[in-house]
């Protein structure tokens, strides 16, 4: 029987007790209900008031029985209440222990700061890559979802720089300040500069007159979601069928429409090979779009003439299957 079953029951057999007791007295003394509840509770309590009428000699029996039941009654709720009170706490210091090593084994993370509504969207997006993240909310009514959601998160306010270093900044690849105002987004900013300076930065803006100041603290990118989303609703009617495939390609609508970027490495067998030799077309029925070069120069439709180098982004169209199979290809 679990801690709360165990709770349950004394607290249902307290009742039965109670309510037994009454009803005793009342057929055996023929009290009326106030005082049979009354006398009931001081017996079960053990208070040892005085009788507030006189028992005979039935009452008397009946009350030595209840005083046994009352007595064993409270030992047990009282083992029960602090058990439940106790192992409760040992649950929840354990499960913190398991968390915190869990973080500490992380490396080349991303550490998300806010679990609100972009925070999550941004938390359930990056894990079906899958990156591994941690989220940092002071929210404490947001603990059960993030549970739920088996996510690694420290309960804590980001301006406190230790709860930074407890997500593992030295070790994170980037962090992503997606907090409710823009004054605590800058003061994430110039917080995580100053814990990890080259550390990789992601800050939301309220407003376009933020941008600056969030860049000029240090933020890598500073997106808008508001002006985003504005940006995206026009297009879906400037351009539905651009915006309509790019849903699908990047929303994982459909296997057989997925855009993904592919990093090429030094070991892989495709590098320094030229895309017409390199069977990607015809063994993996992909299309090239894009080729980002290590110095961040963006090819686009690429010639069957051009090189693939180490370094290299590739930026590929076709079935998820099919983009898996030439991630291992150029990521041996």
């Amino acid at each position: 029987m679990n801690t709360t079953r165990h709770l349950i029951v004394s607290i249902l057999i307290t009742i039965i007790i109670t309510a037994s007791g009454t009803i005793g007295y009342m057929l055996v003394e023929d009290w009326n209900l106030a005082d049979s509840i009354y006398m009931t509770a001081i017996t079960l309590s053990t208070i040892g008031y005085g009788e507030i009428h006189q028992l005979h000699g039935a009452g008397r029996i009946f009350t030595i029985f209840l005083i046994v039941f009352g007595v064993g009654l409270s030992l047990y709720v009282a083992g029960a209440l602090v058990q439940f009170i106790v192992e409760g706490q040992i649950r929840t210091i354990l499960g913190r222990r398991r968390l915190d090593k869990r973080i500490n084994r992380l490396k080349n993370h991303y550490i998300i700061c806010g679990y609100g509504r972009i925070g999550k969207v941004i938390c359930d997006s990056l894990r079906k890559k899958p990156f591994k993240v941690v989220v940092i909310e002071k929210d404490k009514e947001l603990i059960p979802f993030m549970e739920e959601d088996g996510l690694l998160y420290i309960s804590g306010d980001t301006v406190d720089e230790s709860n930074l270093l407890k997500a593992g900044i030295d070790r994170a690849k980037g962090v992503i300040a997606a907090l409710a105002t823009d004054a605590d987004n800058v003061f994430l900013v110039l917080t995580a500069k100053q814990l990890n300076p080259e550390i990789f930065i992601m800050a939301r803006a309220g407003n376009n007159d933020v941008k600056s100041k969030l860049t000029a603290a240090g933020a890598d990118i500073v997106e808008s979601p508001y002006e985003m989303g504005a940006e995206n609703m026009a297009q879906k009617i400037i351009r539905p069928a651009v915006t309509g495939f790019l849903d699908l390609a990047l929303t994982h609508r459909r296997k057989d429409i997925q855009m993904e970027e592919i990093l090429v490495s030094p070991s892989s067998p495709l590098a320094n090979v030229m895309l017409k030799d390199s069977g990607i077309r015809q063994e993996y029925n992909l299309i090239i779009i894009a080729i980002k070069k290590a110095d961040d120069k963006m090819l686009f439709n690429p010639s069957f003439e051009t090189k693939i180098k180490a370094g290299d982004t590739l930026i590929a169209v076709g079935e998820d299957k099919n983009l898996q199979q030439l991630e291992k290809a150029l990521n041996p």
